[in-house]
């Protein structure tokens, strides 16, 4: 098995990128495998210094068995990135790993994405696979090494071409979907933010890709798979980012094992893991306050 192309975003964190790449590197796969970065390009004067810095620690990047770079002379937002510079890479590969600038690696997580995306190849239920799950608690009586839920990570990640083709980010559907409650609650099965968080990108308020990715899964009755625990996680919830206000709600402490991480098929919902992940997701007076101040002070 030929390891699945990586496919990098970066934009204006220099030193996030640098870590970023740093854990990569140190993957047991990273030598036989394809990278792919993206650099986006900036918004206005200020941007430039930060980007240059980036583009000159990605255009020496080694440690792999190749490495692609693509830079945008004007800035192009992540959604429009992710979705275009996905889709260019899977027109010629059939599975691809993602991540962005802001993601540490467990040196195992590339043998992990790999051996998750040839065993569940033909598993058409299972649209993605995550290397980070969110930070809820499990139940003691749950024993496997991984589980489902219908809501998708955008925090290190790996698909398949058919299912990254089958999704509609035009979402034609979503006027019968905004009208009808049953399906909105389905949709929340993965957390009670989702259908809250696809009408604020179907108005214009947001501009993200992750949600109508979340929507893709939920139209096809699929799942993401998550490790029980976590291979990668997300170090850019520190205000640098252009999404990312501060706060330690998702920090989680990433499994360096190197015991491998067992599969299980046919996958089934956990009603006590769906409950958990609904939990997580909601909102409390708390969290919208420290959002508030923090996007005040930014």
């Amino acid at each position: 098995m030929r390891p699945a192309p990586i496919i990098l975003f970066v934009y204006n964190r220099p030193e996030h990128t640098l870590k970023t790449l740093s854990a990569l590197q140190k993957n047991d796969l990273a030598a036989d495998s394809d990278l792919y970065i993206f650099s986006d390009g900036p918004k206005n004067e200020s941007d430039k210094e930060a980007i240059t810095a980036v583009r000159n620690i990605i255009s020496t990047c080694t440690g792999f068995k190749h490495v692609s770079v693509s830079m945008q002379e004007t800035n192009k937002g992540l959604a429009y990135s992710v979705i275009n510079g996905v889709s260019e890479i899977l027109s010629k590969h059939d599975r691809a790993i993602v991540l962005e600038d802001d993601i540490l690696t467990a040196e195992n997580f590339l043998t992990y994405m790999n051996n998750a995306l040839e065993f569940y190849e033909d598993k058409k239920d299972l649209f993605s696979i995550s290397g980070y799950r969110f930070p809820f608690k499990i139940p003691q009586s749950y024993t496997d090494d991984v589980l489902i839920s219908p809501r998708a990570s955008s925090w290190g990640w790996a698909t398949w071409k058919d299912r990254w083709t089958s999704a509609d980010w035009e979402m034609k559907d979503y006027a019968a979907f905004a009208t009808d409650k049953n399906q909105q609650d389905l949709f929340n099965k993965g957390g009670v933010d989702l259908s809250k968080m696809l009408h604020r990108q179907m108005t214009g308020q947001i501009n993200s890709w992750a949600i109508r990715w979340c929507y893709a899964h939920f139209k096809h009755h699929a799942y993401c798979l998550y490790p029980v625990n976590s291979v990668a996680m997300n170090f850019g919830n520190d205000s640098s980012g252009v999404h990312s206000p501060a706060t330690n709600k998702y920090h989680v402490d990433i499994n360096h094992t190197s015991k491998q991480i067992r599969f299980i098929y046919p996958i089934h919902e956990d009603p006590n893991i769906l409950k958990a992940f609904r939990l997580f997701f909601k909102v409390s007076w708390k969290d919208r306050f420290e959002y508030l101040i923090n996007l005040f002070l930014k």
